[in-house]
């Protein structure tokens, strides 16, 4: 190109730091450029909340109105910004590799409580502008408040410095860009598995004129076709919701193991309880459509679930079938008991890594009281697990929760990190030992059955049309003497339980995360 292109960017750190990006990008295939700042109603309206302002544009639209007019070559924006569809005449020509599109909660340290889902005291008070982000909050922790944040990524950290808020969610990928020092705070990421970001977070976009086609053409070394095919599912599950960049919907797609995975979450308003879904498929082609079908008010939920555990009201799950009026029966068809009534202290020795893989292993471990080393770190397997750790004021160090993978997955990745050390794992008795197995004959491994499971005679049948089940022994303790009606689904909260099922010959779903919230996924997304 013998032109130097122009480059249209707000003239926040972050919206420059993101242009500066692309424009060294460009310098990379021998194409030259500088920035042009240009100021957008969402800069300059400060005093109103974000979706109280007039249309769904109010980041880009005098970039584009530039870039029409011919002023400027190209805009950089942050692709989560863009309404679905673009203005007559322009395109998005290129986009970068996604950043973590995780979530950052932000929290001045004397709000913490680890023990609590998501490490906030009772009742603090959340700063975030995003409807999106408060009503997947308060689908977790009720009990939180909220008040709008305004301003660029300095000024809301400097608003939690002045103690307006107890914490701000922001995206990481934004804190990262910027290199932001937040040591004075304690810092959570949430996973974009557990709190679901907006379509295209982590991503930016570069927009031309549509009728620039050397331009597309020079623009297409920098552009990630991979990101591009999956942010596409993101953005058009967005389009056929109508909704704009501030709606309580967050969409993540991403391509695992040859498959696409997508979650889902879509409220109403920013207080009502959201409902999820997650769902796999071969090919990205109609499965916006597919998601979007799920969701339609029309759709006829199961009417009754049982599921081999006691439910607490307040849980997630509970309240999710609560809002879809589905009547629920909950109880386990097992009985726990404990195998040993104190631990040897010196097995716990310069122990370097402790493994749980279920709920159950932790609270009866810690029942012991045992006495661990400063340097022992936790791993657990999922997100139930992570939560039971909390009530021992214990955060895990390393969490299938925050890579999102199976268990056979988790076993490599945990093997990675803890190969050659010292890994002590409480667990019942007979056990499965994919975690074990998968670490190297260097590492001393000490295997410590503390609880057993005994099944219940006598177990009720249950005439509901889903059934949940929690554990093999459950299912081998309610099949003992009863079959399945015609037209009841079965859903299994993992892959060792859901073996007892392929040795019955009985279809099954299995939900991604070994949770509530992964069953409440599941029951929401089950085809009657």
């Amino acid at each position: 190109m013998n032109r130097k292109l122009t480059i249209g960017t707000r003239g926040s750190a972050l919206a420059l730091w993101q242009a500066n990006y692309i424009k060294d990008r460009l310098q990379a295939i021998g194409v030259a450029s500088e920035l042009k700042i240009i100021k957008t109603q969402g800069d300059i309206v400060q005093h109103l909340r974000l979706d109280k302002l007039e249309g769904k544009g109010f980041f880009t639209k005098e970039l584009e109105e530039e870039l029409l007019s011919g002023q400027i070559d190209l805009a950089v924006h942050s692709h989560k910004d863009l309404p679905t569809v673009n203005p007559p005449g322009l395109t998005i020509a290129a986009v970068s590799e996604r950043e973590d599109p995780a979530e950052l909660l932000i929290i001045r340290k004397e709000a913490v409580d680890i023990s609590q889902r998501i490490s906030l005291k009772s009742k603090a008070k959340v700063g975030t502008s995003s409807n999106r982000r408060k009503a997947q909050l308060l689908s977790f922790r009720a009990d939180l408040n909220f008040d709008d944040l305004r301003g660029n990524i300095q000024t809301r950290v400097q608003k939690l410095r002045d103690e307006k808020y107890d914490a701000i969610m922001l995206a990481k990928a934004g804190i990262e860009r910027v290199e932001m020092d937040l040591s004075e705070f304690h810092v959570e990421a949430i996973p974009p598995i557990k709190i679901i970001p907006a379509p295209a977070q982590g991503v930016l976009a570069i927009q031309i004129r549509d009728s620039d086609q050397e331009l597309f053409q020079i623009l297409q070394p920098i552009n990630d076709t991979a990101v591009q095919e999956t942010i596409a599912v993101e953005r058009k599950v967005l389009n056929l919701f109508d909704a704009g960049c501030h709606a309580p919907l967050g969409c993540y797609c991403r391509k695992h193991a040859g498959q696409y995975e997508v979650w889902t979450s879509v409220a109403e308003d920013n207080e009502e309880f959201p409902d999820r879904l997650f769902v796999r498929a071969e090919s990205t082609e109609g499965l916006a459509q597919s998601i979007f079908d799920k969701f339609k008010k029309e759709r006829e939920l199961t009417k009754s679930v049982f599921i081999t555990r006691d439910l607490d009201n307040d849980a997630y799950l509970s309240r999710f079938l609560k809002k879809h009026e589905i009547e629920v029966e909950g109880r386990s068809l097992i009985k726990i008991f404990p195998i040993i009534k104190h631990l040897d202290s010196f097995i716990l020795k310069h122990v370097d890594w402790l493994f749980f893989g279920s709920k159950n292993a932790i609270d009866h471990f810690f029942r012991l009281e045992p006495f661990l080393m400063k340097k022992t770190k936790i791993a657990v397997l999922g997100q139930g697990s992570e939560q039971a750790l909390r009530k021992y004021d214990r955060v895990a160090d390393f969490s299938g929760d925050q890579i999102g993978v199976t268990v056979e997955e988790f076993a490599v990745e945990f093997a990675k990190i803890a190969n050659g050390t010292k890994v002590v794992i409480p667990c019942a008795k007979e056990s499965m030992n994919t975690v074990r197995n998968a670490l190297s004959a260097d590492t001393e491994v000490i295997s410590i059955p503390i609880y057993e499971t005994v099944q219940l005679e006598d177990v009720d049948k249950s005439n509901a049309e889903v059934l949940i089940f929690t554990s093999p022994s459950n299912v081998e303790a309610y099949f003992r003497e009863h079959l399945l009606d015609p037209g009841q689904k079965v859903i299994s909260i993992g892959t060792s339980t859901g073996k007892k099922f392929d040795e019955m010959g009985i279809p099954y779903v299995i939900p991604f995360s070994a949770d509530e919230v992964g069953l409440a996924e599941a029951v929401f997304g089950l085809e009657l």
